[in-house]
Protein backbone atom coordinates (compact mmCIF):
# COMPACT_ATOMS: atom_id res chain seq x y z
CA UNK A 1 0.00 0.00 0.00
CA UNK A 2 1.53 3.14 -1.19
CA UNK A 3 1.32 6.63 0.61
CA UNK A 4 2.02 10.07 -1.05
CA UNK A 5 4.43 12.25 0.76
CA UNK A 6 3.67 15.74 1.61
CA UNK A 7 5.78 18.42 2.86
CA UNK A 8 6.49 18.79 6.32
CA UNK A 9 3.90 21.16 8.00
CA UNK A 10 1.56 21.04 5.52
CA UNK A 11 -1.66 18.73 4.98
CA UNK A 12 -2.87 16.99 1.90
CA UNK A 13 -5.30 18.61 0.07
CA UNK A 14 -9.13 17.76 0.89
CA UNK A 15 -11.02 18.67 -2.06
CA UNK A 16 -11.30 21.76 -4.19
CA UNK A 17 -14.53 22.79 -2.04
CA UNK A 18 -13.00 22.27 1.48
CA UNK A 19 -10.01 24.24 0.25
CA UNK A 20 -11.92 27.10 -1.40
CA UNK A 21 -13.04 27.00 2.53
CA UNK A 22 -10.45 25.82 4.90
CA UNK A 23 -7.54 26.49 2.94
CA UNK A 24 -6.64 23.09 3.33
CA UNK A 25 -7.49 23.59 7.55
CA UNK A 26 -10.15 21.54 9.39
CA UNK A 27 -13.45 21.67 7.64
CA UNK A 28 -15.20 20.33 10.99
CA UNK A 29 -14.77 23.45 12.61
CA UNK A 30 -15.97 25.51 9.71
CA UNK A 31 -18.95 24.05 9.56
CA UNK A 32 -19.56 23.91 13.51
CA UNK A 33 -18.83 27.31 13.37
CA UNK A 34 -21.62 27.79 11.00
CA UNK A 35 -24.23 25.90 12.94
CA UNK A 36 -22.90 27.18 16.36
CA UNK A 37 -23.81 31.14 14.72
CA UNK A 38 -26.78 30.12 13.83
CA UNK A 39 -28.08 28.80 16.80
CA UNK A 40 -27.21 31.93 18.74
CA UNK A 41 -28.90 33.79 16.55
CA UNK A 42 -32.07 31.72 16.90
CA UNK A 43 -31.62 32.14 20.68
CA UNK A 44 -31.24 35.83 20.38
CA UNK A 45 -34.07 36.46 18.39
CA UNK A 46 -36.31 34.53 20.77
CA UNK A 47 -34.80 36.54 23.83
CA UNK A 48 -35.09 39.77 22.12
CA UNK A 49 -38.20 39.39 19.79
CA UNK A 50 -36.88 40.61 16.92
CA UNK A 51 -38.32 38.10 14.06
CA UNK A 52 -36.36 40.32 11.59
CA UNK A 53 -33.06 38.93 12.59
CA UNK A 54 -33.65 36.07 10.72
CA UNK A 55 -36.57 36.76 8.45
CA UNK A 56 -35.92 35.69 4.52
CA UNK A 57 -36.70 39.72 4.08
CA UNK A 58 -33.29 40.00 5.64
CA UNK A 59 -31.53 37.71 4.60
CA UNK A 60 -32.20 38.67 1.14
CA UNK A 61 -31.34 42.33 1.32
CA UNK A 62 -28.01 40.85 3.21
CA UNK A 63 -27.32 38.65 0.29
CA UNK A 64 -27.86 41.66 -2.30
CA UNK A 65 -25.93 44.35 -0.32
CA UNK A 66 -23.09 41.73 0.45
CA UNK A 67 -22.71 40.89 -3.46
CA UNK A 68 -20.79 44.55 -3.93
CA UNK A 69 -18.77 44.64 -0.88
CA UNK A 70 -17.79 40.68 -2.38
CA UNK A 71 -17.09 41.20 -5.55
CA UNK A 72 -14.62 44.65 -4.64
CA UNK A 73 -13.19 41.61 -2.21
CA UNK A 74 -12.67 39.23 -5.41
CA UNK A 75 -11.18 42.11 -6.90
CA UNK A 76 -8.46 43.06 -4.38
CA UNK A 77 -7.84 39.28 -4.28
CA UNK A 78 -6.76 39.18 -7.48
CA UNK A 79 -4.51 41.90 -7.29
CA UNK A 80 -2.93 41.37 -4.33
CA UNK A 81 -2.07 37.96 -5.66
CA UNK A 82 -0.11 39.08 -7.89
CA UNK A 83 1.88 41.44 -5.19
CA UNK A 84 -0.44 44.69 -6.35
CA UNK A 85 -2.00 46.56 -3.34
CA UNK A 86 -5.60 47.94 -4.64
CA UNK A 87 -6.03 50.74 -2.22
CA UNK A 88 -8.19 52.21 -5.61
CA UNK A 89 -11.00 49.50 -5.38
CA UNK A 90 -13.29 52.21 -4.08
CA UNK A 91 -12.60 54.22 -7.11
CA UNK A 92 -12.85 51.70 -9.40
CA UNK A 93 -16.53 50.70 -7.89
CA UNK A 94 -17.11 54.52 -8.57
CA UNK A 95 -15.77 54.58 -11.85
CA UNK A 96 -17.81 51.20 -12.53
CA UNK A 97 -20.98 52.91 -11.07
CA UNK A 98 -21.07 55.80 -13.62
CA UNK A 99 -20.70 53.50 -16.76
CA UNK A 100 -23.30 50.92 -15.61
CA UNK A 101 -25.83 53.85 -15.32
CA UNK A 102 -24.15 56.00 -18.50
CA UNK A 103 -24.59 52.83 -20.60
CA UNK A 104 -27.75 51.20 -18.68
CA UNK A 105 -30.37 54.27 -19.31
CA UNK A 106 -29.23 54.01 -23.32
CA UNK A 107 -29.02 50.41 -24.23
CA UNK A 108 -30.66 48.27 -21.24
CA UNK A 109 -29.07 46.64 -18.33
CA UNK A 110 -26.78 44.43 -20.11
CA UNK A 111 -25.41 47.46 -21.04
CA UNK A 112 -24.57 48.51 -17.60
CA UNK A 113 -23.38 45.18 -16.88
CA UNK A 114 -20.90 46.17 -19.51
CA UNK A 115 -20.00 49.79 -19.34
CA UNK A 116 -19.53 48.98 -15.57
CA UNK A 117 -16.88 46.07 -16.59
CA UNK A 118 -15.47 48.55 -19.06
CA UNK A 119 -14.86 51.71 -16.55
CA UNK A 120 -13.62 49.45 -13.79
CA UNK A 121 -11.14 47.95 -15.74
CA UNK A 122 -9.63 51.15 -16.82
CA UNK A 123 -9.53 52.20 -13.27
CA UNK A 124 -7.69 48.83 -12.69
CA UNK A 125 -4.95 49.33 -16.02
CA UNK A 126 -4.78 53.12 -14.94
CA UNK A 127 -3.50 51.46 -11.29
CA UNK A 128 -1.06 48.92 -13.32
CA UNK A 129 0.94 51.37 -15.10
CA UNK A 130 1.15 53.28 -12.39
CA UNK A 131 2.60 50.61 -10.32
CA UNK A 132 3.77 47.76 -12.37
CA UNK A 133 5.44 50.18 -14.91
CA UNK A 134 6.83 53.12 -13.36
CA UNK A 135 7.00 51.78 -10.11
CA UNK A 136 4.57 53.97 -7.86
CA UNK A 137 3.62 53.42 -4.29
CA UNK A 138 0.99 51.19 -4.70
CA UNK A 139 -0.61 52.74 -1.78
CA UNK A 140 -0.36 56.30 -3.14
CA UNK A 141 -1.55 55.45 -6.72
CA UNK A 142 -4.36 53.83 -5.12
CA UNK A 143 -5.35 56.82 -2.66
CA UNK A 144 -4.74 59.03 -5.81
CA UNK A 145 -7.19 56.52 -8.35
CA UNK A 146 -9.80 57.23 -5.21
CA UNK A 147 -9.77 61.22 -5.99
CA UNK A 148 -9.30 61.17 -9.79
CA UNK A 149 -12.39 59.16 -9.40
CA UNK A 150 -14.71 61.13 -8.13
CA UNK A 151 -13.51 64.01 -9.62
CA UNK A 152 -13.80 61.81 -13.37
CA UNK A 153 -17.39 61.23 -13.04
CA UNK A 154 -18.68 64.40 -11.60
CA UNK A 155 -17.24 66.09 -14.93
CA UNK A 156 -18.88 63.26 -17.35
CA UNK A 157 -21.82 63.95 -15.34
CA UNK A 158 -22.08 67.69 -16.04
CA UNK A 159 -21.24 67.05 -19.78
CA UNK A 160 -23.79 64.67 -20.17
CA UNK A 161 -26.52 64.87 -18.12
CA UNK A 162 -27.08 68.09 -17.60
CA UNK A 163 -30.46 69.57 -19.34
CA UNK A 164 -30.57 65.93 -20.59
CA UNK A 165 -34.09 65.33 -21.97
CA UNK A 166 -34.08 61.59 -20.53
CA UNK A 167 -33.92 63.15 -17.12
CA UNK A 168 -30.39 63.10 -14.72
CA UNK A 169 -28.81 65.90 -13.66
CA UNK A 170 -24.90 67.43 -12.21
CA UNK A 171 -25.03 64.34 -9.43
CA UNK A 172 -27.07 61.20 -11.51
CA UNK A 173 -27.97 59.39 -14.51
CA UNK A 174 -31.40 58.92 -15.95
CA UNK A 175 -32.90 55.68 -14.54
CA UNK A 176 -31.68 52.39 -15.99
CA UNK A 177 -34.02 50.83 -18.91
CA UNK A 178 -35.27 47.53 -17.24
CA UNK A 179 -33.83 45.06 -14.63
CA UNK A 180 -32.36 41.93 -15.17
CA UNK A 181 -33.98 38.83 -14.98
CA UNK A 182 -34.82 36.78 -11.49
CA UNK A 183 -36.14 33.81 -9.91
CA UNK A 184 -37.13 31.80 -7.12
CA UNK A 185 -36.37 28.05 -6.13
CA UNK A 186 -40.11 25.74 -6.94
CA UNK A 187 -41.69 24.41 -4.60
CA UNK A 188 -39.06 26.09 -1.54
CA UNK A 189 -39.07 29.45 -2.24
CA UNK A 190 -42.71 30.02 -4.81
CA UNK A 191 -45.58 28.19 -5.66
CA UNK A 192 -46.32 25.62 -2.03
CA UNK A 193 -43.70 27.97 -0.62
CA UNK A 194 -42.66 25.26 2.00
CA UNK A 195 -39.92 27.44 3.78
CA UNK A 196 -42.06 30.29 4.08
CA UNK A 197 -45.28 28.07 5.85
CA UNK A 198 -41.78 26.89 8.54
CA UNK A 199 -40.68 30.31 9.02
CA UNK A 200 -44.03 31.71 9.92
CA UNK A 201 -44.46 29.23 12.47
CA UNK A 202 -42.03 31.00 14.43
CA UNK A 203 -40.05 27.76 15.83
CA UNK A 204 -36.65 27.66 17.22
CA UNK A 205 -33.98 26.98 15.35
CA UNK A 206 -36.49 25.57 12.58
CA UNK A 207 -38.15 29.06 11.53
CA UNK A 208 -34.60 30.43 11.50
CA UNK A 209 -33.07 28.13 9.13
CA UNK A 210 -35.65 28.08 6.99
CA UNK A 211 -36.18 32.07 7.01
CA UNK A 212 -32.24 31.86 6.21
CA UNK A 213 -32.84 29.45 3.37
CA UNK A 214 -35.94 31.16 1.89
CA UNK A 215 -33.97 34.49 1.99
CA UNK A 216 -31.09 33.08 -0.24
CA UNK A 217 -33.58 31.61 -2.97
CA UNK A 218 -36.41 33.49 -3.10
CA UNK A 219 -36.39 36.33 -5.87
CA UNK A 220 -32.74 35.66 -7.19
CA UNK A 221 -31.30 37.89 -9.32
CA UNK A 222 -29.14 36.69 -12.25
CA UNK A 223 -26.24 38.43 -11.77
CA UNK A 224 -26.12 38.14 -8.09
CA UNK A 225 -25.99 34.12 -8.79
CA UNK A 226 -23.01 35.06 -11.46
CA UNK A 227 -21.47 36.98 -8.58
CA UNK A 228 -22.02 34.13 -5.94
CA UNK A 229 -20.70 31.54 -8.73
CA UNK A 230 -17.79 33.76 -8.89
CA UNK A 231 -16.25 33.06 -5.59
CA UNK A 232 -15.82 28.87 -6.15
CA UNK A 233 -14.68 30.47 -10.35
CA UNK A 234 -11.90 32.49 -8.63
CA UNK A 235 -10.89 29.88 -5.98
CA UNK A 236 -10.60 27.10 -9.05
CA UNK A 237 -9.12 29.79 -11.21
CA UNK A 238 -5.89 30.91 -8.91
CA UNK A 239 -5.52 27.60 -6.72
CA UNK A 240 -6.22 24.78 -9.13
CA UNK A 241 -4.54 25.92 -12.91
CA UNK A 242 -1.34 26.82 -14.29
CA UNK A 243 -2.66 30.58 -14.56
CA UNK A 244 -3.82 30.72 -11.13
CA UNK A 245 -0.32 29.23 -10.06
CA UNK A 246 1.94 31.68 -12.17
CA UNK A 247 -0.34 34.78 -11.03
CA UNK A 248 -0.03 33.84 -7.39
CA UNK A 249 3.88 33.38 -7.81
CA UNK A 250 3.99 37.08 -8.89
CA UNK A 251 2.86 37.88 -5.33
CA UNK A 252 4.93 35.45 -3.55
CA UNK A 253 8.45 35.49 -4.95
CA UNK A 254 8.48 37.37 -8.26
CA UNK A 255 12.30 37.37 -9.35
CA UNK A 256 11.89 33.12 -8.97
CA UNK A 257 8.69 33.29 -11.00
CA UNK A 258 10.64 35.09 -13.65
CA UNK A 259 13.64 33.75 -13.37
CA UNK A 260 11.36 29.97 -14.39
CA UNK A 261 9.75 32.01 -17.22
CA UNK A 262 6.41 33.53 -16.02
CA UNK A 263 6.11 37.08 -17.36
CA UNK A 264 5.47 38.80 -14.42
CA UNK A 265 4.57 42.14 -15.72
CA UNK A 266 2.04 40.78 -17.81
CA UNK A 267 0.75 38.95 -15.28
CA UNK A 268 0.65 41.98 -13.24
CA UNK A 269 -1.54 43.62 -15.49
CA UNK A 270 -3.79 40.87 -15.97
CA UNK A 271 -4.47 40.90 -11.97
CA UNK A 272 -4.94 44.31 -11.11
CA UNK A 273 -7.38 45.11 -15.07
CA UNK A 274 -9.39 41.76 -13.74
CA UNK A 275 -9.83 43.56 -9.78
CA UNK A 276 -10.72 47.04 -11.69
CA UNK A 277 -13.80 45.11 -13.58
CA UNK A 278 -14.66 42.81 -10.51
CA UNK A 279 -14.92 46.19 -8.55
CA UNK A 280 -16.56 47.91 -11.61
CA UNK A 281 -19.14 45.09 -11.40
CA UNK A 282 -19.35 45.72 -7.67
CA UNK A 283 -20.63 48.78 -8.57
CA UNK A 284 -23.14 47.86 -11.51
CA UNK A 285 -24.79 45.88 -8.52
CA UNK A 286 -25.11 49.16 -6.99
CA UNK A 287 -26.52 51.00 -9.60
CA UNK A 288 -29.45 47.93 -10.25
CA UNK A 289 -30.60 48.29 -6.34
CA UNK A 290 -31.30 51.99 -7.12
CA UNK A 291 -32.19 51.75 -10.49
CA UNK A 292 -29.95 54.74 -11.50
CA UNK A 293 -26.44 56.00 -10.80
CA UNK A 294 -26.20 59.00 -7.79
CA UNK A 295 -22.84 60.27 -6.80
CA UNK A 296 -21.26 59.35 -3.83
CA UNK A 297 -23.05 55.63 -4.49
CA UNK A 298 -20.76 53.37 -3.54
CA UNK A 299 -19.78 55.06 0.22
CA UNK A 300 -16.75 53.53 1.10
CA UNK A 301 -17.65 50.17 0.03
CA UNK A 302 -14.47 49.64 -1.84
CA UNK A 303 -12.69 50.05 1.64
CA UNK A 304 -14.73 47.62 3.35
CA UNK A 305 -14.12 45.09 0.42
CA UNK A 306 -10.56 45.39 0.99
CA UNK A 307 -11.27 45.00 4.93
CA UNK A 308 -13.34 41.67 4.08
CA UNK A 309 -10.04 40.68 1.82
CA UNK A 310 -7.87 40.72 4.87
CA UNK A 311 -10.50 39.44 7.26
CA UNK A 312 -10.82 36.37 5.17
CA UNK A 313 -6.75 35.95 4.94
CA UNK A 314 -6.54 36.26 1.12
CA UNK A 315 -9.00 33.41 0.11
CA UNK A 316 -12.51 33.44 -1.50
CA UNK A 317 -14.57 31.42 1.13
CA UNK A 318 -13.26 33.74 3.96
CA UNK A 319 -13.82 37.34 2.04
CA UNK A 320 -17.01 36.12 1.11
CA UNK A 321 -17.94 35.43 5.12
CA UNK A 322 -16.41 38.87 5.91
CA UNK A 323 -18.81 40.07 2.68
CA UNK A 324 -21.36 38.56 4.30
CA UNK A 325 -21.16 39.92 7.93
CA UNK A 326 -21.14 43.52 6.85
CA UNK A 327 -24.20 42.39 4.13
CA UNK A 328 -25.98 41.16 7.25
CA UNK A 329 -25.83 43.77 9.63
CA UNK A 330 -26.30 46.51 6.93
CA UNK A 331 -29.21 44.80 5.93
CA UNK A 332 -30.84 44.76 9.45
CA UNK A 333 -30.38 48.20 10.07
CA UNK A 334 -32.53 48.41 6.79
CA UNK A 335 -34.45 46.75 7.69
CA UNK A 336 -35.78 47.22 11.60
CA UNK A 337 -34.02 49.96 13.59
CA UNK A 338 -35.38 48.15 16.98
CA UNK A 339 -33.91 44.96 15.51
CA UNK A 340 -30.43 46.52 16.14
CA UNK A 341 -30.72 46.47 19.25
CA UNK A 342 -31.10 42.87 19.86
CA UNK A 343 -28.02 42.54 17.52
CA UNK A 344 -26.43 43.95 20.77
CA UNK A 345 -27.33 40.90 22.82
CA UNK A 346 -25.77 39.05 19.60
CA UNK A 347 -22.17 40.83 19.84
CA UNK A 348 -22.07 41.18 23.55
CA UNK A 349 -22.52 36.71 23.41
CA UNK A 350 -20.04 36.73 20.69
CA UNK A 351 -17.24 38.63 22.43
CA UNK A 352 -17.72 37.06 25.47
CA UNK A 353 -17.00 33.59 23.82
CA UNK A 354 -14.29 35.63 22.53
CA UNK A 355 -12.99 36.65 25.94
CA UNK A 356 -13.58 33.22 27.32
CA UNK A 357 -10.74 31.74 24.06
CA UNK A 358 -8.88 34.35 24.69
CA UNK A 359 -8.17 34.42 28.36
CA UNK A 360 -7.38 30.61 28.24
CA UNK A 361 -5.01 30.79 25.41
CA UNK A 362 -3.23 33.44 28.36
CA UNK A 363 -3.83 36.48 26.43
CA UNK A 364 -5.19 38.62 29.12
CA UNK A 365 -5.30 42.26 26.84
CA UNK A 366 -7.78 40.89 24.11
CA UNK A 367 -9.65 39.26 26.32
CA UNK A 368 -10.11 41.97 28.80
CA UNK A 369 -11.07 44.60 26.13
CA UNK A 370 -13.20 41.90 24.16
CA UNK A 371 -14.80 41.21 28.08
CA UNK A 372 -15.31 45.46 28.37
CA UNK A 373 -16.91 45.23 25.07
CA UNK A 374 -19.16 42.97 25.65
CA UNK A 375 -20.54 44.48 29.40
CA UNK A 376 -21.15 47.62 27.22
CA UNK A 377 -23.35 45.96 24.26
CA UNK A 378 -25.32 43.87 27.29
CA UNK A 379 -26.04 47.17 29.05
CA UNK A 380 -27.28 48.34 25.69
CA UNK A 381 -29.30 45.59 24.86
CA UNK A 382 -30.60 46.27 28.49
CA UNK A 383 -31.37 49.90 27.93
CA UNK A 384 -32.14 50.81 25.13
CA UNK A 385 -35.38 50.70 22.92
CA UNK A 386 -34.12 51.95 20.38
CA UNK A 387 -31.34 53.46 18.15
CA UNK A 388 -30.83 57.01 17.10
CA UNK A 389 -30.98 56.95 13.14
CA UNK A 390 -27.58 58.37 12.74
CA UNK A 391 -26.23 55.69 14.76
CA UNK A 392 -28.42 52.86 13.60
CA UNK A 393 -26.74 53.42 9.90
CA UNK A 394 -23.19 53.17 11.45
CA UNK A 395 -24.12 49.75 13.03
CA UNK A 396 -22.62 47.83 9.74
CA UNK A 397 -19.32 49.63 9.95
CA UNK A 398 -19.13 49.04 14.13
CA UNK A 399 -19.44 45.26 13.50
CA UNK A 400 -16.89 44.97 10.94
CA UNK A 401 -14.25 46.68 12.98
CA UNK A 402 -15.21 44.66 16.08
CA UNK A 403 -14.78 41.56 14.65
CA UNK A 404 -11.80 42.91 12.71
CA UNK A 405 -10.25 43.71 15.87
CA UNK A 406 -11.20 41.01 17.92
CA UNK A 407 -11.29 37.65 16.56
CA UNK A 408 -8.29 35.54 16.41
CA UNK A 409 -6.71 35.40 12.97
CA UNK A 410 -3.48 33.73 11.98
CA UNK A 411 -3.23 36.28 8.60
CA UNK A 412 -0.71 35.78 6.15
CA UNK A 413 -0.26 38.31 2.97
CA UNK A 414 1.76 37.28 -0.03
CA UNK A 415 5.18 37.87 0.69
CA UNK A 416 5.98 40.35 -2.09
CA UNK A 417 2.53 42.10 -1.81
CA UNK A 418 2.98 46.12 -1.73
CA UNK A 419 6.51 45.76 -3.47
CA UNK A 420 7.60 47.03 -6.75
CA UNK A 421 9.17 44.81 -8.53
CA UNK A 422 12.18 45.53 -10.76
CA UNK A 423 13.74 42.73 -13.17
CA UNK A 424 17.63 42.11 -11.99
CA UNK A 425 17.35 43.97 -8.46
CA UNK A 426 16.16 40.90 -7.04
Amino acid sequence: MSSVATPSGTRPSRGPLTDLLTGGGRPRRIVWALVGVLLLVSIVRVISGEEQLTSSSTMAAALLLAVPIGLAALGGLFSERAGVVNIGLDGMMTLGTWGAGFAGYQWGWQAAVVGGLLFGAVGGLLHAVATVTFGVDHVVSGVAINILAAGVVRFLSELLYTDNAAGGGVTQSPPVDGDPPSFSVPVLSSGPDLLGSLERQGWFLVSDVAGVLRGLTSGIGLLTLIAVLLVPASYLLLWRTAFGLRLRSCGENPAAADSLGVPVYRFKYIAVVISGALAGLGGVFLVFIAGIYREGQVNGRGFIGLAALIFGNWRPGGLAMGAGLFGFTDALQLRSRSAVVGLFLLVAILLAVIAVVQAMRGRLLPAGIAAVVAAAALVGFLTVEELPPGLVSFTPHLTTLLVLSLASQRLRMPKANGLVYRRGEH
